[in-house]
Formats: C-alpha cells, structure tokens, sequence
C-alpha cells in the first residue's frame, strides 16, 4: 500500500476543495510516493509523539504544523524539532484541518449527532457546485447519464439523477487523421444529439469527467462547465438543528459534556433555566458563526471557544452560549479517523496519538 492510497481516500471524504481562504492543509512534510504500514493520527503533532515517528509512514492530523511563514527552522526550537524528526524519519505529514470540519461526515456532523440534532445543516455552506452540460447521440444518452451519475453528480438535496435534457442536431465534419464514431472523414455530419445537463459537486469534478469520457463514444467530446452561485449545503462550517423536544439548557450542557468526555463547558454566557429547541454547534473556534447562528434562530450556541466581544454580542441578542475548549471539541477527530481508516484498510496499522 501507498501513502497516496491513504492520502486520496481521506481527500475523497473530506475534499481539499472545502478548506477555508486562511487554512493550510494537505501534504505539509515528505512525500506520498512510498510505502505505507502504519499511520499516526493526532489532533497535533506533539514532542511526546517525536518517539514514535521512526516506527511510522505517515501522520495524519486535524492541525497543520506549518501555518505561518518561516524565518528559520532550527532544531532547538519544538517545531524545528518536529520537522527534523519528520524528515530524518522519512515520514510524511498530512494535514485534514477545515475540510475535516467543512464536510459532510466530518467533525461537526459527529459534534451535531452526538446532540441529537435533528435535520442539521451548515451554519455556513461551503461547497461550490457547477453546471455540466454534455451533448450525446441519443443511442448513447442514458449509457453517459449513468455514468454521470454513478460518479457523483445530478444530486440535489434528497433527489439524485438529477438532469435536463433536450433533443437537437449536432454537426460536424472529420477532417484527416480523425477516427470518428459517426460520419466520414472529409463529409459534413447531422447527427440527432441530446443536451444532457446536470449538476456537480466541485470536489468530484474530476471523477465524473472521467467517467463521462469513459462512456461516452466520440473521440472528441463537447460539454460546457458552468460555474453556479448556488452553494451546496451539504458541506460547511458548524451545524444548527432541531432537538427531539425542548429541553432546559443545563441538560444540553451535560449531555454534550458527556458525549465530549469532559466534566462541563469551561465558560456559560446567557440565560440557562431556559428551555430550547434550536441549537447551534462548532467545534474549535466558532466565534465567526455567532451572526448566522442568529439568523438560524439558534437559542443555544455550544463551541470550543470564542472571543470576549463575540459572546457579548451573542447574548445580548439572546443566544446563550457555552464555551468548552477548542481541543475538547476536537477531539472526536483522533477515534473518528482511526476508525475511517481501519474499516477501509484492515491491513494498515493505525495509532491514535
């Protein structure tokens, strides 16, 4: 096994395409093109995991360890330690940061089911989407839509082979060297075609241009992409929803404390005694979130930290929130990506650090 077989199994749950402006994710240390036998997961690398490096290919964490520009790397520094003993080792540092926490499946979701959210969705979408539109001979048409459609797109919402199409004419004329499917070199074609449209999610662009070539006759294929100002609200940051019954604010608190692992939220701001039904979730740091979690009618904003003002402006527009630390928050990650890649490669070794 390669470290890219991990590395593009974890990119297809939670797609680079979904990292935030700000982020650094991704390859960060080494290289990919090498074995892979054991794998670290961490929240972050730690000194206290430096030890185990030498007996590992590859780490994967939440947080990047190069974030900030470098003046210098010097060993007697913890991060100049850390990539010394990266490099030294030859093993590769992978970084799944906000495209973890973005996706659909990733660390918010978990942080929402643990709650018992009902009907989550992103308090901020991320995801882009496109337009697609392939133009096929119609003894074609349903061959490249499935194909189409086995690799991802013509989804919206709860629908899936989502498509438009419409018949037409479709002429060409192959000039010399040309093999066409259809037709005669040097004589003009008309050919009954279909317009076949349908939506796509950026991040499986790429596979389902794959597939559409694959299933489609002609040698030279002609389709437009189209990029759509409609967000695909399957990814994104944070999560509000619905509890199965209103419920006293002290009771949410415990119970998340409790799915966490910790004894208790570390800061309480607002009104507790309440009860609530609309709760709103993020983990590390969801301070940014505070005005769609307003907009989302949100009573209840459970994060990992947030700053002074912020949590003013929450409460005093009646949102109660409860701060439990940013790594507590984050926790999840470290068994969830263990457990992701022990399912799909049972003859990887995986620690959790």
């Amino acid at each position: 096994m390669q470290r890219l077989e991990v590395v593009g199994f974890l990119e297809g749950r939670f797609p680079r395409s979904l990292a935030e402006e700000w982020d650094r994710t991704g390859l960060q240390v080494g290289r990919l093109e090498a074995p892979c036998r054991r794998v670290l997961v961490v929240l972050d690398l730690e000194l206290r995991h430096l030890p185990l490096l030498p007996e590992v290919d590859l780490v994967v964490a939440h947080h990047p360890l190069l974030f900030h520009p470098l003046e210098a790397v010097r060993p007697d520094t913890p991060l100049g330690a850390k990539l010394r003993a990266l490099l030294a080792a030859d093993v590769a540092f992978y970084a799944l940061h906000t495209p973890y926490d973005a996706a659909q499946g990733g660390l918010n979701d978990l942080l929402a089911h643990r709650l018992g959210l009902r009907e989550a969705r992103p308090l901020r979408t991320r995801g882009r989407l496109l337009k697609l539109a392939v133009f096929v001979p119609t003894t074609h048409e349903e061959a490249v839509a499935q194909a189409l459609f086995s690799a991802g797109a013509g989804k919206i919402g709860k629908y899936g082979h989502c498509s438009f199409r419409v018949r037409g004419t479709g002429t060409f004329l192959p000039e010399e060297g040309a093999k066409p499917f259809l037709g005669t070199v040097g004589r003009e074609e008309h050919v009954e075609e279909v317009r076949l449209e349908t939506i796509v999610p950026e991040e499986k662009l790429e596979k389902v241009l794959e597939a559409m070539l694959s299933a489609h006759p002609y040698e030279e294929v002609a389709y437009d992409l189209y990029p759509l100002a409609n967000r695909d609200v399957r990814h994104g940051l944070g999560r509000v929803g619905q509890l199965s019954e209103p419920t006293r604010v002290t009771a949410v608190l415990e119970r998340f404390a409790m799915a966490l692992g910790v004894a208790g939220p570390k800061v309480v701001a607002g009104p507790t005694a309440k009860e609530v039904s609309r709760v709103a979730v993020c983990g590390g740091s969801g301070g940014d979130l505070v005005p769609a979690a307003l907009h989302a009618g949100a009573e209840l904003f459970l994060t990992g930290e947030m700053g002074y003002h912020r949590v003013q402006e929450a409460v005093e527009a009646g949102l109660t929130v409860a701060l439990f630390g940013h790594a507590e928050t984050e926790r999840p990650f470290v068994p969830h990506i263990a457990g992701l890649l022990r399912q799909r490669f049972p003859e990887l070794e995986v620690i959790e650090g």
